[in-house]
């Protein structure tokens, strides 16, 4: 008895360290590619409704080369233009890796502030989230009436806020997002890995008929305890917005590639892989993602 006691405590303790990178919906060493291009606003709550009608998206990924406890990520986001410049918008994030499952739900409200009539405009929005963390007793390999499995999950979830800001016309989007606004307040109490704050800036040129439009991108996204991580990359515009084309190299190491298939007036799909960062290409040879989007009433 107290032999299997120490094996799930020590299960639990290496689960929970690795949930922390790899599982954490916080975690920005590995987010999902969609928030660069197809689906902005996850990764800035000024983007819910920033378009007309609404718009639904659907994500999944996990790793190339399947293995017992390996990361998956399941998403399901939508935001819609309500009227008066408000749009509003609802995430719901579940990830797992080992034992640890993360759940993120999250509300928003975003305005949107024209300054002129060519298309300049400001977004600003605002997000409640709920945080939720559980072990998967079904999972365990052991004694799962241990008292440290059922102290872990009687926890109480807790709440967040975001906040983001951007600034777009036809050709130029500027942003930035503070996630997890009450945690700011202790930030020596936020745990290695999570988000700090994100930066980004695109600019869209238009090219030919056959290629509308290639849309590079820089972003920056602070870690706590870790170095700031740098994106850069472009989307490449085919076929009349048919099929499109993206690649982003992120200064961890690693790099994500993807091709998406666009209805205009129905939506996209897209498949993108992302290889490992540097410091755990021995462990896995990457992963990948399927991401839906459906535009509706617009």
């Amino acid at each position: 008895m107290k032999k299997n006691i120490l094996s799930i405590a020590s299960l639990l303790f290496c689960a929970y360290s690795y949930a922390q990178t790899a599982g954490n919906p916080n975690a920005v060493t590995d987010p999902l590619g969609s928030q660069y291009y197809l689906n902005p606003y996850l990764a800035n709550p000024a983007y819910a409704g920033a378009d007309s009608g609404l718009h639904i998206n659907l994500a999944y990924r996990k790793q190339w080369t399947d293995m017992p406890g390996a990361p998956q990520t399941k998403l399901l986001t939508a935001d819609y233009f309500v009227g008066s410049r408000v749009g509003a918008g609802l995430q719901v994030y579940n990830d797992v890796a080992g034992l640890i499952s993360n759940t993120r739900i999250a509300l928003t409200y975003a305005y949107h502030l024209p300054l002129n009539g060519n298309g300049h405009t400001l977004h600003f929005g605002i997000s409640g989230v709920l945080y939720n963390k559980r072990i998967n007793i079904k999972d365990i390999f052991g004694d799962m009436n241990d008292p440290t499995t059922n102290a872990f999950n009687r926890r109480d979830n807790y709440f967040e806020s975001d906040f983001g800001v951007a600034y777009t016309n036809k050709h130029l989007g500027l942003q930035a997002a503070l996630p997890d606004m009450i945690s700011h307040l202790h930030a020596e109490d936020k745990e290695a890995g999570t988000q700090l704050f994100y930066a980004a800036a695109e600019y869209k040129f238009e090219v030919s008929e056959a290629i509308p439009c290639i849309i590079p991108k820089v972003a920056l996204r602070g870690v706590q305890r870790m170095q700031n991580i740098i994106d850069a990359g472009a989307k490449v515009v085919f076929l009349r917005n048919w099929l499109d084309a993206t690649a982003i190299y992120h200064s961890t190491g690693s790099f994500s590639a993807g091709a998406g298939f666009s209805y205009p007036s129905l939506g996209t799909i897209q498949f993108m892989y992302n290889t490992q960062t540097a410091g755990l290409r021995n462990y896995s040879n990457g992963e990948m993602e399927l991401h839906l989007k459906i535009n509706l009433f617009q």
